[in-house]
């Protein structure tokens, strides 16, 4: 378990975690949608053809929780906060030195699903930033997937180091870097980017006795499991570079590990 008592800064949280899943979607959930919709472009098919398929289509959700349990500030909240607070305070200064105003993200703990300004967040689809609102959306459940289906170490490191990775989408709309995506090497940039920013998060907290002996293993070991041929190797059992949008394990974790060892926003910035 990292120091993150040794991190003071405190970041914007909203837990609706107390608050039950909410269908998204004409009849259908956004969780149903998009389990179709990443297995079939994983595989190379036709969103529109699926869109035709699922649009009768109705996908139920359950709450399979206490909603009770998450009244009041958890233990969970409380470091996702840290984490988010330690990030606001790294591009705070790195924006400062380049003479940029920095506003931080929020960050929204929910489960199963609920609503964001991009049209929904569910479990299904993992951490992600929506720029529409300039929100992270997480159900920590995540978590369990990453460990169980793609063999994971898992680990508050590698946690935080997920939060830092959506934050660091946020930097770049925040610098205007992730504009116009079209293809998927630029998807697999600007993730690969996030991974640096992620990584530079990581270098600026090093010397403040957060991160135990070896800990940073962590977050190296969820950068390779979230890697497209891990994924699709799990999912399909097959691998298929050219459907790739987030980069291959080896480079997840070199992404990271620029940001990390060098501690430069020019060398996450440059190709």
């Amino acid at each position: 378990m990292a120091n993150w008592e040794n991190l003071t800064g405190r970041g914007n949280v909203e837990d609706r975690r107390s608050m039950g899943p909410v269908a998204i979607g004409g009849g259908l959930s956004l969780t149903g949608l998009l389990i179709v919709l990443a297995l079939n472009y994983l595989g190379g098919g036709n969103v529109t053809d699926v869109l035709s398929q699922l649009q009768n289509t109705q996908v139920p959700i359950e709450q399979s929780y206490n909603s009770k349990d998450f009244e009041g500030a958890d233990s969970y909240e409380v470091f996702a906060s840290t984490v988010l607070g330690s990030t606001n305070d790294t591009w705070t200064k790195v924006f400062s030195k380049n003479n940029k105003t920095y506003t931080p993200p929020k960050l929204v703990l929910f489960r199963v699903a609920t609503m964001s300004a991009c049209g929904g967040a569910s479990s299904d689809v993992g951490p992600h930033y929506c720029p529409a609102d300039s929100t992270i959306y997480l159900d920590e459940t995540f978590f369990d997937e990453l460990k169980n289906r793609f063999k994971a170490q898992g680990g508050d490191v590698a946690e935080a180091y997920v939060i830092a990775h959506e934050v660091g989408h946020h930097v770049q709309k925040e610098l205007g870097l992730a504009e116009n995506i079209e293809t998927n090497q630029q998807s697999i940039n600007t993730e690969l980017q996030a991974d640096c920013f992620a990584g530079l998060w990581a270098y600026s907290i090093k010397d403040l006795g957060v991160f135990e002996p070896g800990e940073i293993k962590e977050a190296l070991d969820a950068a390779a499991a979230v890697g497209d041929d891990r994924i699709q190797k799990a999912t399909l059992g097959r691998v298929n570079p050219e459907s790739w949008t987030h980069g291959s394990s080896a480079q997840r974790v070199n992404s990271f590990n620029k940001g990390f060892q060098t501690g430069s926003v020019g060398e996450c910035i440059s190709n």
